[in-house]
Formats: structure tokens, C-alpha cells, sequence
């Protein structure tokens, strides 16, 4: 039996000054469908990701929390651990740049570069941004700021290492030449030579000596090895590079795919690849820069607090809905927008309407036709070979598509056979043949079901990567063997012997979109004051806040003006307000309970200064208090007797 060919796939290492936002989980539940995907495709499969944990960003932020930094760390990876099981992330291995087997690594890869003369020592004098850990020159700065981030910089000077940067320009220019896919996509490579190579690469800092919170450098221990060296070479260290025993390096290395968010490619395609030149050592295949998941504000960060909470929504939706979108949403090296609308528009049309009908509606057909038990039946008409056709364009797109990284298009080639095969139903009407006495009518009801099984098994075997635990019980359903779930039986079409099918469970219930908006909101607020502590029962407690905090919330008097029901919506009223002479719009889910002539000319209070937010595209831009008067009775907090605009304290 020859020896399984090997597949390497990283993450970036994540930096653990904050909680992890949907942005990381994007980029890991895409290595993760790509690292399941090469396993059922037969290789040996190493998955790396893990936490970067040294720098003075990691030491300011611990002290000011009356912490160490590694107790500050310890904290947050904790709850990277706790995430990525609950995502179901199938990583090989976790490194952290705490781990003492990389720490001393670290100092071997540093003593190499500083030996063969790819580092010196020299005095340091330029600019330094600390949430970036970055270096900048005059000139590079944009309006006297960070041209990453855009925040204030430092002014620094002290005594450097320097790694000898600029002179693997020409080699990395040649390198980018004949690996046309290095640097992908496409659009990255025109961005680093345009960027950072032509105008002129400088020689890199990768020593510190304001502060401690990092390896020491072994022959100069006043210094401490800077983030190039220290986080880039995890994805050596971790297999056993600089160790004794360095049989995962050579059995791995090097890497088929970096995965990392595009504005860490430069890091990637520029820096890593020269240190690796002067290691000696060869280089990765491909570094895949992946768009953004941006809010309607821009990009979210952790610094900025504008974030999403990848845990609330795989807690709320369930964890195979929440990957499936990540995968299916976005074409995986563009930018796209995210939304709970969104979110919860693909988990109705894609997973409940589509998939999770198909399901049902079968199996529920196979026990009451057959109990359960469908054979097979050769295939007699038109509509049967159309869907098996479906299943043969499934099939001949998945593996291509997923071995380029191309998650939107595998699963959209999936979803269209899905889709298929509820049209099948439709057009053969099996409802009526069951009703059939007819020896012909039951043999080719029998055929229905079983072409259904088929698509539905087929589709089962090809979503495992994005959707493990759903697509195991789609095939629990089916009762097949084991050779019938295997992944080169997913390319065949109407070779499994019979099918002894059992109803399940829901898999995707559908969400209502505008009940669940609104309802959302709470849940978050309950989620983020049960982590502060356990609550009494009844009314959930939330975290007291000082004056200053309820400062915050501007409360005015507003008049409705105009009142209509919000298109598409049987929830949403749309407001139009004035508040002396301001207008306003909101959207509010009180339709329920009220008409919109019973709110014309009414005054009710807003809260003015709650940040903008689109419903069926309605954007609203405040909120009105009511009261919650009983189960399915809301009142809305009238003030008639105040003039508009009149502040509420």
C-alpha cells in the first residue's frame, strides 16, 4: 500500500489581546472544511493554528489589567479553545509562542540567521505602532499616523537586530515569476509588488529592548526576538523545526496553503519567504489571502469594538449553520457584508427550505410507503436522469473547486442538485402513485425514493467539510453501510443496493427573520450579563452602570408624522419623526399591537443616539420605549403632553 500523500494547511496565530471575533472563525472554519476535505480525499493531513502571545501590546494590556502577560493569555486561549471546539475545528496541532519547545526553537532559528550574517546589530530611531506591531518611516506614515490602522504612533529609538531584508528583493520578485500561485489571489500579487517590493524593501527590525514580554535572544539577552521571527516561524517550529526531532518538518514541510486575512499577506509573501531563503529552506506553495467580513461600517476589530461574537451565533443557530454560512456566503478571496439578516436569510432558503425539506419530505414518504426499507430500481425516465445528471455536475465541480479554495462554488454546485431534487418530487408527485394499486405504479414510486436517497446521500457525503455533524445524521438517516458512506462512493449514481431509512430529527428548523431580529438583541444582552456571573431567577439582572454610563442614552420627545406598514415585513412599522424640526426614521416591531393610523400624531420617547441599523432595508436610526406588559401585550411609552424634540431625563 503506498504511503498516503501529505497535506499541509495553517491558520495565522492569532493574537490573544481580546476575544476572538467572526473574522478569525471565518478564516479557521475555512481551513477547517479545506484540511476535512484533503482527509476524505486521502491524504495525510497537518492542521496548525495557535495563539501569538508575545509583544509590548500583550505586556501593556496584562499590566493594566493587574495581571502577568501570561496570565493574561492563558485566560483568552482558554476561550480559543473553548471556540474552536465549539465550531468543531479538527486542528492536528496547537502551538502557542509560549510553549517552551518554540521558545527554544525560536533562539536555534535567530542564532542561524545571526551566523550566517543575515542579522546585525544597529541603533534604531523611527516611528512604532503598538496595536499594529509595526515599524514605520516618515514617509510611510499617513497624516502623521499608522497607515494600517490609522491611530497615533510612537517615537522610538533604542539598539535593534536587523534581519537583512532588502537583500531578498530580487529573489522574491523571481520567486513571484515562476510561482505565478504563491501569492493568491491574483490581486494580492499585483498589491505586494506595486506596494512594498518595487518601491524598495528596508532591512527589518527583529529585536526589542523596551520591553521583556517575548524570547530572550540567546548570545544578547537584553533583547527579546521580535514578532517576524518569533510568530511567522510557528509554522516550523511547530513541527519540530530547530528540535531533536525534526520528522514532522521533514515529513510536511512545506506548507500547500497559508491561510491568512489579506492585510497579513505582506507578512506572509515578503517577509516569511526571505527569512525561509536565508534558512535554506523551501518555501511554502501557495499563501491564500482571504477578503473581510465587514459590517456595514467598515472593518471590525477588536481594538475598535466593533465586533461579532462567533460563539452567540453558533450558539443561537447551531454550529453547522453558522459554518455553512461563513463557506457559502462570501466567494472566500473577496470582502463581503455581513448581517444577521443575512445570516439568517441563507440558514431559511439554503438549509431549512431547501436541504432540510428535501430530508423530510423523503423520509417521511419512505416510512409511510415502504417502511423505511427502499430498493433499488433502475432508472425509467426523463425526470430520473435529470437528477442523476445534477448529481454528475455535483460531483465532476466539487473536488476542483475545493481544491482551490473555491468553498462558495462546492457548495453551490451541491445545493443546486439539493435543489433538483425537491424540483423531482414535485414533477413526479409520488403522493399519487402511493395511492396506486398498481404493481407498475409501486415499483416506480420505489424508484422515486430511491433516486431521492441517492441525491440525499451524495449530498451528505460531499457537505461533511462545511457541515460535519449535519451530514452525519443525513447519512444515519439513510441506514447505510459503511462502503455506502465512504467518499469515492459520493462520485457514483444508483449503485447502493437499497436504503433502510428512519425519520429524524428537524435539522434546520426555519427562523422567523423578524422575530428573531428583534428577539436577537436580548439574547445577546442576556448572554453578556450571564458571563459576568450567575443571575437570580425571573428578570434578568444586568451589570449595574454609574451616572456617567446613563449619561450616555439621550432620550427625546419625538412626533410621529407618518406611520406605514414596511413592505415584505408583517412585524415592521416604519416611523417618520420630527423632533423640532429634525427628522427621523425607525423601524419598530410593534405592528403587531398596533395600526399605523393609531400612531400618527402621537408622541412617543426615542432613544436618539443609538447608532443606525437597517431592517428590510429600512434604515432606522433610534428606538422607542415600551413596556412589555405581559406575555404578547406591548404598550408603547406615550407623551402626548411634551413637545417634541423636549429632552427625557
Amino acid at each position: 500500500m503506498s504511503e498516503k500523500k501529505t497535506y499541509y494547511i495553517s491558520t495565522p496565530i492569532y493574537y490573544p489581546s481580546a476575544k476572538l471575533h467572526i473574522g478569525h472563525a471565518y478564516c479557521t472554519v475555512a481551513a477547517d472544511a479545506e484540511a476535512r476535505f484533503r482527509r476524505l480525499d486521502g491524504y495525510d493531513v497537518m492542521f496548525l493554528t495557535g495563539t501569538d502571545e508575545h509583544g509590548q501590546k500583550i505586556e501593556r494590556t496584562a499590566i493594566a489589567a493587574g495581571k502577568t502577560p501570561k496570565e493574561y493569555v492563558d485566560v483568552i486561549v482558554e476561550g480559543i479553545h473553548e471556540l474552536w471546539a465549539q465550531l468543531n475545528i479538527s486542528h492536528d496541532r496547537f502551538i502557542r509562542t509560549t510553549d517552551d519547545y518554540h521558545k527554544k526553537s525560536i533562539q536555534v532559528i535567530f542564532k542561524q540567521l545571526y551566523d550566517r550574517g543575515d542579522i546585525y546589530k544597529e541603533n534604531y530611531e523611527g516611528w512604532y505602532c503598538t496595536p499594529c506591531e509595526s515599524f514605520w518611516t516618515d514617509h510611510q506614515l499617513v497624516d502623521g499616523n499608522c497607515p494600517d490602522c490609522g491611530r497615533p504612533v510612537e517615537l522610538t529609538k533604542e539598539e535593534s537586530y536587523f534581519f537583512r531584508l532588502s537583500k531578498y528583493q530580487k529573489r522574491l520578485e523571481e520567486h513571484y515569476e515562476k510561482h505565478p500561485t504563491f501569492i493568491s489571489p491574483p490581486s494580492r500579487l499585483n498589491e505586494m509588488l506595486n506596494n512594498f517590493i518595487r518601491p524598495g524593501l528596508e532591512d527589518l527590525c527583529v529585536s526589542r529592548t523596551s520591553f521583556k514580554w517575548g524570547i530572550p535572544v540567546p548570545f544578547d539577552e537584553k533583547h527579546v526576538v521580535y514578532v517576524w521571527v518569533d510568530a511567522l516561524s510557528n509554522y516550523i517550529t511547530a513541527l519540530g523545526y530547530g528540535s531533536d526531532d525534526d520528522s514532522d518538518f521533514k515529513k510536511y514541510w512545506p506548507v500547500q496553503v497559508h491561510l491568512v486575512g489579506k492585510e497579513i499577506v505582506r507578512f506572509h509573501t515578503i517577509i516569511w519567504p526571505a527569512i525561509l531563503m536565508a534558512l535554506d529552506l523551501p518555501l511554502p506553495e501557495m499563501v491564500f489571502g482571504h477578503g473581510w467580513l465587514l459590517l456595514e461600517g467598515g472593518k471590525m476589530s477588536k481594538s475598535k469594538g466593533n465586533v461579532v461574537d462567533p460563539a452567540l451565533l453558533a450558539e443561537r443557530y447551531g454550529t453547522d449553520a453558522f459554518r455553512y454560512f461563513l463557506l457559502r456566503e462570501v466567494a472566500f478571496g473577496s470582502d463581503g457584508i455581513f448581517s444577521n439578516e443575512a445570516l439568517i436569510s441563507r440558514i431559511n432558503a439554503d438549509l431549512a427550505n431547501d436541504l432540510g425539506n428535501l430530508v423530510s419530505r423523503t423520509l417521511t414518504m419512505g416510512e409511510n410507503y415502504f417502511g423505511g426499507n427502499i430498493g433499488r430500481v433502475p432508472i425509467s425516465d426523463d425526470f430520473g436522469r435529470q437528477l442523476k445528471e445534477a448529481a454528475e455536475a455535483a460531483q465532476t465541480g466539487y473536488r476542483p473547486a475545493m481544491e482551490k479554495l473555491q468553498f462558495q462554488d462546492a457548495l453551490a454546485g451541491v445545493f443546486k442538485l439539493v435543489s433538483r431534487a425537491n424540483k423531482y418530487i414535485d414533477e413526479t408527485m409520488p403522493w399519487k402513485l402511493a395511492k396506486s394499486k398498481d404493481e407498475a405504479d409501486r415499483t416506480r414510486l420505489q424508484e422515486i425514493l430511491y433516486n431521492l436517497c441517492e441525491a440525499i446521500r451524495i449530498a451528505g457525503i460531499l457537505l461533511q467539510p462545511a457541515i460535519p455533524e449535519a451530514a452525519a445524521k443525513m447519512l444515519s438517516f439513510l441506514g447505510l453501510p459503511d462502503e455506502d458512506r465512504a467518499w469515492e462512493s459520493a462520485f457514483t449514481f444508483g449503485e447502493t443496493k437499497g436504503f433502510a431509512t428512519r425519520k429524524g430529527e428537524i435539522l434546520f428548523p426555519r427562523i422567523d427573520l423578524e422575530k428573531e431580529l428583534v428577539e436577537l438583541e436580548a439574547f445577546k444582552a442576556k448572554r453578556e450579563a450571564a458571563e459576568k456571573g450567575p443571575q437570580e431567577t425571573g428578570v434578568v439582572t444586568l451589570p449595574e452602570i454609574t451616572i456617567e454610563d446613563f449619561a450616555k442614552i439621550q432620550l427625546r420627545v419625538a412626533k410621529v408624522v407618518n406611520c406605514s406598514a414596511v413592505e415584505k415585513s408583517d412585524k415592521l412599522l416604519r416611523l417618520e419623526l420630527d423632533l423640532d424640526g429634525e427628522s427621523r426614521t425607525i423601524a419598530t416591531s410593534v405592528r403587531e399591537w398596533y395600526k399605523p393610523e393609531d400612531l400618527i400624531d402621537r408622541n412617543i420617547i426615542l432613544v436618539s443616539n443609538l447608532k443606525k441599523a437597517t431592517f428590510r432595508g429600512v434604515e432606522s436610526h433610534g428606538m422607542l420605549l415600551a413596556c412589555e406588559n405581559g406575555k404578547n401585550d406591548v404598550k408603547i411609552i406615550f407623551a402626548d403632553d411634551c413637545r417634541p424634540g423636549a429632552p427625557v431625563n
